[in-house]
Formats: C-alpha cells, structure tokens, sequence
C-alpha cells in the first residue's frame, strides 16, 4: 500500500511538473534590431565584398541569411515610403505615407511626411521638431510588439533625418530621436516627452558633431586602389559650398564655416554619430536588458548614405569609401552588441528604403540609353494646354512624385470635368521624351502596363494624398535636368527597387535564397518570429526560410 501511494505521489509530482513546464515563456530575443541604409543598393553588398573586413557586412552573409531578391511593392520609391512600408508591411494605399511630401486632395495643404503642427520641439526651438508619426496610418511591427507585452517592450527609432527615425519606431514608440543641422544636437518632440532624458543631454553636450567635422574626409586607403570607382575629379558630382572641386581630401573644418553642422549628414562620419547614439541607447536605457524579461526594438536608420548618394552619385569615390567605412562601423556595432546584449541573444535585420540611379549623363556619356525628365517644363506646357482648354490657369498643382495634382478648388468652383482634362494631360504627357506610360490611376489596374509596374502603381496610390496621374519613365531616366549632379531615385527600375535584405542573430538560419521576396515580408517575418500579431496594414508573408522554427 505505501509502495502504491508513493508511485501516486511520483506520478502527480511528475504530471504538475509537466504541467509547469508546458507553461514556460516562448523564447524570443532580448533585442531586435532594425536597421535601414539609406540609399543602399542590393549590389552594394557584392560590388567591394572584396575590400570588406571579416566582422560587418561579411559577417552578416556569411552567419545570417541573405535574402538576395528582396524587392519594393510600390512607385514612388522615397524614404519616408520605404522606412513606412518595412515596419508597417504595408505600401501607400494603406499606410498613408504618399511620399517624402504629399498634398492632400481634398485640400491642397502640402504635407511632409511626419509633419504634426499640434506639438513641440524637444531640445529645439525649430520648426525642426514639430514631427510625429500622427500621418501613418497603419500600425507598426513595433506597436504591434508594444501592444503584445502590454506597453512593456521598449522601442526607440534613432537616425540623421527625423522621418528615419520617427516612422519605424512607430505610434506607441518610447522615444525617436533625429538630428537638428543647425545646433548639431538630438533632438524629440513632446509627442515623446517633455524633456531630453538626461542621457541624451550628456551626449549632446559632448559636441560630437563638432569634433568629427575638425578633421579632413581623405580616403580610408590609397585613393589609386579604388578600382570599383571613377576619377575622383569628374563633372556628374556637386560640390559643397566653398569647394572649388569635389575631389579628396575634403577639407571639413573649413568647409564648416560655409555649410555648418549639417554638414556631418553628407560625409561618412554622420553614419559613425548615429551609431554612437545607438549604442548610448542600448547602455542608458537598457535595451536587450528589459527587467520583464521582454524583447526590446531599436530602430536604426543610417541616412548619411543617401546624402553622400545624392551629392556624389554611384561611381564616385566618396559612395565607395563610405561604404568601406561603413562595414568597419558595422564590425565595431555588431561587437558592442555582442558584447552589452550577448552574441546570439539579439536579431538584427539589414535593409533599405530604396536604391540609386546612376547618373543619367555618364550614362550616357557611356553611351548607354539615359536621359532628365525636365519637370518643370512638362507642368508648364501642361497647364499652357489645359488653360486654353478649359479657361483657366494652373489647374495642375504639381507633378510631385511622378504623380499629376489637380487643384480641385478650380475645377469644382468651375464645374469643370475632371475626366476630360485626365483625358487632356494624359494624352500631351505620353508625348513627352522620356515617357513610358502615363495612367489615369483609377483606371490603373486595368492598363495595358506590364504586370509588375501596374501592381506597383496600384499599391502606391493612396487617393486622398496621391496625384490622380501617374508617370513612368523609360529605364535611366528621373526628373531632373543635364546640370544636375549626383543622383536620386523614385522610380520602378531595379536601381530603385531591388534592396538589400539580411538577417542575423537568434532565430535566424545560416544561408541564402534567391526567391523573390519584398519589402513588405520584413514585418510579418519579424511578426513571426516573435510571434505576435501582424501590424494591421500588413499584406506582406513571412520569409520562412529566414527561420529556424
């Protein structure tokens, strides 16, 4: 009988244990990192693979997962859209972020992007300050991770431009913090809080923005081995005031007094003082360290890579050492990570909000089929044709985003009909050099465009802040003029819209694949592996191969 009741005894002790057991937490990591490079195109990551360390961006394909045909689910491609439609898995139709700017419709009040007039700078006295994540319209991965751990989560969005950091970080963020050019501080708005924590007053007071611009940008290695590059004195790069030629090494301490502090956005050195912030975060604020146990979010977006892109172009010097000294600050990030939040512990993704266009001129300088779209121009011959049609003047708004504004003030005041004069601007527009096709975008869908760039228009058009037009252009070509320098992007093209997606650290296979993936996937993978619920704009799938379970 004691024998019978001590096997009882064992047999409950072992059914509570496996009822305990089954009620363990689901382990998630203690960090998810995001972080964006601004600009970066996918081929980036191979065209100076052979110049990179061990430790950055070797490290990530050779430890993580690369997916290597990640591409954008929409036009236009800008970053306000893109740092929108990675975290919401989301495009335009449904978040809302038209644009970098957009104007709305039914109004015709231009707005930028995370404009919010209803509250303040913190840490400024700027106009600078007045942002919010107010005008994104769907949910982020990470509200979505806030609203899973009952607000106990910590995010925080950090990078140079405000829409960098503010609309990855979401609605429920605990911070976003970006940078202000004209006192080279970080700065909040009082959508966040009230005042600067303490910390990051410290870090401002260091004056880092001033000391990095004290030395000379010079080539990290001998200007002669940057095969990968043009001559460093070529006519498709601008040049900063003050500069009589855009050629190393680039004299930053004068070229201060003509540019100010904002001019640390377009040298490398903006990528190393924003992931000095990033690491002041993870320490001061604990980040990978939640005293709940719960799995924190830093959103990272590095945007001195698009500056340096925009002034300087694909082929220049200046885009190829960026890079180079941009791996050896991932390498020095990655081991801080490795080292504060543990090797393993932590998931990092790395990708883009779009790519870049070579420059239409050396393209066809070249001879490779290129060419400007003269905006300006086209509004004007636009408007020219629509007053002598319709007896009044500048009915067009503008031809932002690739995109046709009507102002509807004139043609509802006028009784005008809005169908003939699409019918007129899209018939003089398929004109123009340059062209590919021009749709009217509720019609979109249904247009003979091939299937791949109609899907894209569909997705980028919102009707109450996008133009009732849309614009493709042939292959090489944006808007701009022969004077301009440097390069852009905003189109459907590969340049544009093929991004680099790689992840590493826990949860993550070792590995790669080439099955076309998008932008729109980042967040449910990210869902997926923290198992949580999808943002609620999401149209994107998990990648499951990324995945270990």
């Amino acid at each position: 009988m004691k024998l019978k009741k001590s096997f009882l005894a064992v047999l409950a002790l072992c059914l509570l244990f496996g009822h305990i057991k089954g009620q363990e937490a689901i382990q998630r990591p203690k960090l998810v990192i995001g972080l964006m490079v601004d600009q970066m195109r996918w081929d980036y990551l191979y065209r100076f693979y052979d110049r990179y360390g061990k430790g950055g961006f070797k490290r990530l394909l050779n430890d993580g997962f690369s997916c290597e045909n990640t591409y954008i689910d929409y036009v236009p491609t800008y970053t306000a859209i893109g740092h929108s439609t990675v975290y919401t898995g989301s495009v335009p139709a449904i978040h809302g972020i038209a644009g970098n700017d957009f104007i709305i419709q039914q109004t015709g009040q231009h707005m930028y992007c995370t404009q919010d007039d209803n509250v303040s700078g913190v840490g400024t006295d700027e106009d600078e300050g007045k942002q919010s994540p107010r005008n994104l319209l769907s949910s982020t991965i990470t509200d979505q991770l806030k609203l899973a751990t009952n607000f106990r989560s910590k995010v925080i969005g950090i990078a140079i431009k405000d829409r960098g950091g503010i609309l990855p970080a979401g609605h429920f963020a605990d911070a976003a913090y970006w940078f202000e050019g004209k006192s080279g501080d970080w700065i909040s708005s009082s959508f966040y809080m009230e005042e600067l924590p303490a910390w990051v007053q410290q870090f401002n007071a260091q004056k880092l923005t001033e000391k990095y611009l004290q030395q000379d940008w010079n080539t990290l290695y001998p200007i002669e081995t940057y095969a990968q590059s043009i001559d460093d004195n070529n006519e498709y790069e601008a040049t900063f005031r003050g500069e009589e030629s855009p050629v190393f090494p680039k004299k930053l301490a004068t070229l201060v007094k003509d540019n100010g502090l904002g001019l640390i956005r377009t040298t490398p050195f903006g990528n190393t003082l924003t992931l000095d912030l990033a690491k002041a975060a993870i320490s001061n604020e604990q980040l990978g360290a939640n005293p709940g146990g719960f799995t924190d979010f830093l959103c990272v977006s590095l945007s001195s890579t698009d500056y340096v892109g925009h002034q300087f172009s694909v082929n220049a010097i200046e885009i190829e050492d960026t890079y180079l000294r941009l791996d050896k600050e991932l390498e020095a990030f990655f081991a801080y990570l490795d080292e504060h939040v543990g090797k393993g512990e932590y998931t990092l993704f790395l990708t883009a909000d779009h790519g870049a266009s070579h420059n239409p001129l050396f393209f066809m300088d070249k001879r490779g089929n290129a060419g400007y779209f003269d905006e300006r121009n086209a509004l004007s011959g636009l408007n020219t044709l629509l007053s002598e049609k319709f007896g009044q003047e500048k009915i067009v708004r503008s031809l932002m985003n690739y995109q046709v504004h009507l102002d509807y003030d004139i043609i509802q005041a006028n009784d005008l009909d809005e169908a003939e004069i699409k019918a007129v601007a899209i018939k003089f527009l398929r004109t123009l050099e340059g062209i590919a096709f021009v749709t009217d975008m509720e019609q979109a869908g249904a247009s003979s465009i091939p299937a791949r760039i109609r899907e894209r228009i569909v997705n980028g058009y919102n009707a109450k802040r996008s133009g009732c037009i849309q614009l493709i252009l042939e292959p090489q070509w944006y808007s701009g003029s022969p004077r301009s320098r440097g390069t852009t992007h905003g189109t459907w093209a590969s340049y544009d819209a093929h991004i680099p997606l790689v992840w590493m650290g826990w949860g993550i296979k070792q590995g790669a694949s080439n099955r076309e993936t998008h932008m729109t996937d980042i967040a449910s993978t990210v869902a997926a592996l923290l198992h949580i619920e999808e943002p609620n704009g999401n149209i994107g799938h998990p990648i499951v191969e990324v995945l270990e379970k």
